[in-house]
């Protein structure tokens, strides 16, 4: 029985072992225990990288925008740049930067480049609080580092402001307008003007631009009076020996058929022979005789002079007097033939000889004296007829300058404006236009600034902003001499007229770039034709007094048009156009372009290039982004 119970038990004990060896479902269990901590280390650790990949996404792009910050301000030294960069990483990383083991440092290397380097380190947080003991495996903090670097514009800047101070712009927007142009110059100007330069030119506009002391060096000098050496109107008298039936005698007396004399003197003569003109019918040699005269006179008296022209008119000698025919001219300060101290419409004889509408009989003798002023456009004074084809009127010169008269044609025959050197050759006149204002709508004070990078007054010289500070308001609009004044200000083509330090670079944009900021107010009103306010203005009053309007019209077009093509002709050279249209009208008026708003919108270089501030803050605004986006940096990484 007990060996039963043993044989019994042994087999039981078998089978249960062998039951044992066969079941796998507790090993699974076992394992996983086992593998659970490392198993969660991994997990819940990767949260803790994907946080430490975010935070270092974060990281860069507040690198870059601070780097971007440091490479925007002026300073050129190690310690305010690192002072600017960290500032604006702060401003975009709240919450780190104020622990040790926070770092960042920008570098200005070769004063156009900084580079920038940022480590934080983020706390650990999933791994600690699940799983303490192997959290410590990653310490507490995982490390993040990025690095940035932007390039400062690697190129030189010329921006030329072209600002409307017309008589609407008196009062704040003005005031505004000066804040606002100063912030641009403030942002676009550096102080350190190595190896690349940064400068700006104002153009300040009104009923034209004031060129200053550059005047004559565009549009000329002027012609002042001539010296007067002579006047008469015929040969010297000659005497008459016979008159008899239509017959005169003098002898050798040198006439011709076809010329004109003046008979006076003639005792008993037949009526119509004396203080008349009589044309010259025939001649022998010691004889003549005249048309329609057939009548007979006493011996040995009476003479005759041979006339210079058919009327007898007054001839006047002054040397290189550079008259044309149809010219006005004043004449002043002879003696003797005083008749001649008056205004005449000239007509040229020679270089050194011209006549007007004076009848010479009856004129005292010329004895000495006397001046020529001329009245053509580019003379001192500007003598013409009005727009009521009647009246003559007189201006004065002055140093504001015009519309230049285009004379080159594009592709299709085009009259096309240029950027031209100024000057006159025997081919060709490259000049300016010349600027003859009236007394209420004069030259405004305020003159051009070529390129400066001279932003405060020193030294005696006066900097951009007091020259901004100085504007005042005055006279009508012609946006279309100062848009062309914009273009000149950073040609290339015009550094004959500039001191050296104010020549504009080659137009080459990989090296320089070239911007024009317009701006105005209101509807460009004043055309100009041979230097006067043409007819095409407004009689209103609007564009100065209408009776002072000449009696032609505007060659290049209308202020609009020439406007445009002004800035198609920029375009070309690659200069970029910022216009700002202030409380403009957002009419586009009839056909074509014939408002300033159009103006604007078309010479814009883009869209995102035209500003259309209502208020004096939106004014300062705009200046800014312009300024902005002129001083844009290329980032990289």
């Amino acid at each position: 029985m007990d060996r039963l119970k043993r044989a019994c038990g042994a087999a039981g004990l078998k089978s249960l072992a062998s039951r044992f060896l066969r079941q796998t479902q507790g090993n699974v269990a076992m394992m996983f225990a086992m593998a659970l901590p490392l198993l969660l280390m991994i997990t819940l650790g990767a949260i803790d990288i994907h946080q430490a990949s975010k935070v270092k996404a974060q990281l860069q792009d507040a690198l870059d925008a601070a780097a971007l910050a440091a490479a925007r301000s002026t300073f050129t030294d190690d310690v305010n740049i690192n002072k600017v960069g960290l500032a604006a990483l702060k401003a975009n990383m709240p919450g780190y930067f104020d622990k040790e083991g926070d770092t960042a440092s920008f570098v200005l290397i070769d004063n156009r480049r900084v580079e920038a380097d940022a480590k934080v380190d983020v706390k650990v947080l999933v791994a600690n609080v699940f799983l303490p003991p192997y959290g410590k495996l990653l310490d507490d903090y995982l490390p993040v580092g990025v690095s940035s670097e932007v390039v400062r514009a690697s190129r030189n800047v010329e921006v030329a402001l072209v600002l409307d101070i017309t008589g609407s712009m008196s009062g704040s927007p003005l005031a505004s307008l000066k804040e606002a142009a100063k912030d641009l110059v403030g942002l676009v100007v550096q102080e350190q003007q190595s190896p690349f330069t940064s400068r700006v030119a104002l153009v300040p506009y009104s009923m034209g631009v004031n060129l200053g002391d550059y005047a004559d060096s565009v549009r000329g000098p002027l012609k002042d009076t001539t010296a007067i050496s002579a006047a008469d109107w015929a040969d010297a008298s000659r005497s008459l020996s016979r008159v008899s039936s239509g017959v005169l005698t003098a002898n050798s007396h040198g006439l011709k058929a076809g010329e004109y004399v003046w008979i006076s003197g003639v005792s008993n003569a037949s009526s119509g022979l004396n203080n008349r003109i009589h044309r010259v019918s025939s001649v022998t040699a010691d004889t003549f005789q005249l048309d329609g005269f057939f009548g007979s006179g006493s011996r040995n008296t009476g003479s005759f002079r041979r006339c210079w022209s058919s009327d007898c008119r007054v001839w006047v000698t002054s040397a290189q007097h550079t008259l044309s025919t149809g010219d006005w001219v004043r004449i002043s300060g002879v003696q003797g033939m005083s008749g001649l101290n008056a205004y005449f419409q000239a007509t040229k004889i020679s270089d050194d000889q011209f006549s007007v509408d004076l009848s010479g009989p009856g004129q005292s003798p010329y004895s000495r004296g006397g001046a020529v002023q001329c009245g053509y456009d580019g003379c001192r004074t500007r003598y013409y007829i009005g727009r009521d084809n009647s009246t003559l009127r007189e201006l004065p010169s002055s140093t504001c300058v015009s519309e230049r008269l285009w004379i080159s044609r594009n592709s299709v025959g085009k009259l096309v404006p240029t950027d031209r050197t100024p000057l006159r050759t025997k081919e060709r006149d490259d000049w300016v236009g010349r600027n003859y204002p009236h007394s209420n709508n004069r030259c405004l004070s305020n003159t051009l600034t070529p390129l400066s990078s001279q932003v405060e007054t020193k030294n005696g010289v006066m900097g951009l902003n007091s020259l901004i500070d100085g504007y005042q308001a005055a006279g009508s609009t012609a946006g279309q001499i100062g848009i062309e004044w914009g273009w000149y200000a950073v040609s290339p083509n015009f550094n004959t007229v500039w001191p050296s330090a104010s020549s504009a670079n080659p137009y080459d944009t990989s090296k320089t770039l070239k911007a024009v900021v317009l701006m105005t107010d209101g509807e460009f009103n004043n055309p100009y034709c041979q230097g006067v306010i043409s007819r095409d203005a407004p009689s209103n009053g609007s564009a100065g007094n209408a009776s002072y309007q000449i009696n032609c019209s505007a060659p290049n077009g209308s202020p609009f048009a020439q406007s445009v093509a002004l800035c198609e002709g920029m375009k070309k050279e690659n200069i970029v156009i910022y216009t700002v249209g202030f409380n403009l009208s957002t009419s586009t008026g009839g056909a074509g372009v014939d408002t300033a708003y159009e103006v604007m919108e078309q010479c814009a270089t883009s869209k995102e290039h035209f500003f259309k501030p209502n208020q004096n803050t939106d004014l300062k605004e705009a200046f800014r982004a312009i300024g902005r986006d002129i001083t844009r940096l290329r980032i990289a990484r």
